[in-house]
């Protein structure tokens, strides 16, 4: 975080300081008590602070608050900056510290892929760049603030992952950020139970469009369906779109599973250029395609985009390959959960299970609320369009996928379980070296991470022998 000092924000936010230091330097913000965790933080206070006690290893500290404050608990190491109302400054603070920087940032959103397609962002662009950005694994809304105040005098791009839970979140998210640069890698169906229908998760995703103010990039898939619906009617902004078909601006031909990634050709303004991005699965392709296009915004063309992509490493748990029980190849898909991630591993299923046993292990699918029997009845319809010999559910709202695959005329085995204790035995007899396992679930699912640790043998991914050396996905 660039640093000021206390006179400085009152001038930003019109203060009045009641008492304490004008001379009092602040490094850090925070919104909540929680986030203050460090010396020198500004704290914007909606609640009335009864004393400071507890925060004295914080100090000095600067507190902003609309609140009356008893001049008795004047206390030393605490500034207090009077305002008329504290949300008011807070943003006033946020969007004055925005406005310091100059720099491209990238906002991204989607359903599945958003994850990764900012870790390739960030993996290209900081071999030569100072970059920010959110964490691996963190999106929090309650994360924006500490986020934003990452960007100081040195950054020269910010990547940023804007999740929706709920409507709104992704405007509430570019309000800290404010993007030049949005992508949106996908829309599928999750969050129903605060975004109430499919349709109005949709807009809630297609919020990034009114983020963007008519200013700036819009990056999608252009083989998206739900990416289609979205109003783009009131935009002006440019749009580029990537996708396998001649219209896009960023296109992926001849797409190949390798023996440890894809491997395709990027087309772009007459120009070819071969490519690969480690991790199986076309949709690593789209990823990297909304990847390559972002940075070309920045200043990267395409033949180093390329070039830096070969080095970047999906993330443990992301299809990742395990040799297995039996010696079974095991598929360890269990970073997060929703039918288009389920869409995804199921064709990597299809592809490198050519001519072996595939067997898919699915637990429930989180955080959809009222809507779970929908979800859980749409990934049943998905298992069902895809090649699994044998499809073992894990969790009571799980059962329903089975139920529902065979109600969509799935012939296969089916078995269904509560938990995973039983899942084991039942493997040890049905798996041998001619068996993928696909596990499917998200990292908070403490059975299933569980039974991927028990049916496990080495820690060191392996590569899959494809059948015929490669498949070709298109």
């Amino acid at each position: 975080m660039k640093s000021f000092d206390v006179r400085e924000i009152r001038t930003i936010l019109s203060g009045k300081l009641l008492y304490g230091s004008d001379e009092t330097i602040v490094h850090h913000g925070a919104y909540r008590f929680k986030h203050i965790n460090k010396k020198h933080t500004i704290f914007f206070s909606k609640k009335r602070i009864v004393n400071f006690n507890h925060l004295k290893e914080f100090f000095p500290l600067v507190i902003v608050t609309h609140r009356n404050i008893n001049m008795s608990m004047q206390t030393e190491g605490v500034t207090i900056i009077q305002v008329e109302d504290t949300d008011k400054a807070y943003w006033k603070f946020v969007h004055y510290y925005r406005s310091l920087f100059n720099l491209p940032v990238v906002a991204i959103t989607g359903t599945s892929g958003k994850t990764t397609t900012k870790e390739m962002i960030k993996h290209i662009l900081s071999v030569d760049k100072n970059i920010t950005g959110t964490g691996i694994t963190s999106n929090s809304r309650t994360a924006h603030l500490q986020y934003l105040l990452n960007i100081d005098e040195d950054t020269e791009a910010g990547v940023f992952e804007t999740a929706v839970g709920s409507p709104g979140d992704v405007l509430l998210a570019c309000e800290y950020y404010k993007p030049s640069i949005g992508i949106i890698t996908n829309i599928g169906e999750h969050h129903l139970n605060r975004c109430k229908s499919p349709e109005e998760y949709i807009k809630a995703k297609g919020e990034m469009v009114a983020a963007l103010k008519n200013q700036g990039v819009l990056i999608l898939n252009a083989e998206d369906e739900n990416s289609k619906k979205i109003d783009l009617q009131h935009y002006q902004g440019r749009i580029i779109k990537v996708g396998k078909a001649d219209s896009s601006d960023f296109i992926a031909k001849n797409i190949q599973y390798s023996n440890d990634g894809m491997e395709f050709t990027l087309k772009f303004n007459q120009k070819e250029y071969p490519s690969y991005v480690h991790g199986y699965g076309e949709h690593q392709v789209y990823n990297a395609l909304s990847a390559i296009a972002a940075v070309n915004e920045i200043g990267i063309d395409p033949t180093e985009a390329v070039q830096r992509l070969k080095t970047f490493r999906k993330f443990n748990k992301q299809l990742q390959v395990l040799d297995g029980l039996n010696g079974s190849t095991i598929l360890d898909d269990t970073w997060s959960s929703t039918t288009t991630s389920l869409e995804a591993a199921l064709k990597v299923l299809d592809e490198i299970g050519k001519g072996r046993k595939k067997i898919a292990i699915i637990g429930t699918i989180t955080d959809v609320g009222s809507w779970g029997y929908y979800i859980h009845q749409k990934a049943g319809e998905i298992v069902n369009n895809h090649d699994v010999d044998v499809l073992i559910t894990i969790g009571m709202h799980a059962k329903i996928i089975a139920d529902h695959a065979v109600k969509c005329g799935f012939k296969s085995k089916v078995y269904t379980f509560n938990n995973s204790i039983l899942v084991y035995n039942l493997l040890s007899k049905i798996i041998d070296k001619n068996t993928i396992v696909l596990i499917k679930s998200d990292m908070y699912s403490k059975a299933i991470i569980e039974l991927v640790a028990r049916i496990k043998v080495k820690e060191k991914a392996k590569n899959v022998q494809l059948t015929n050396d490669k498949h070709i996905a298109e």
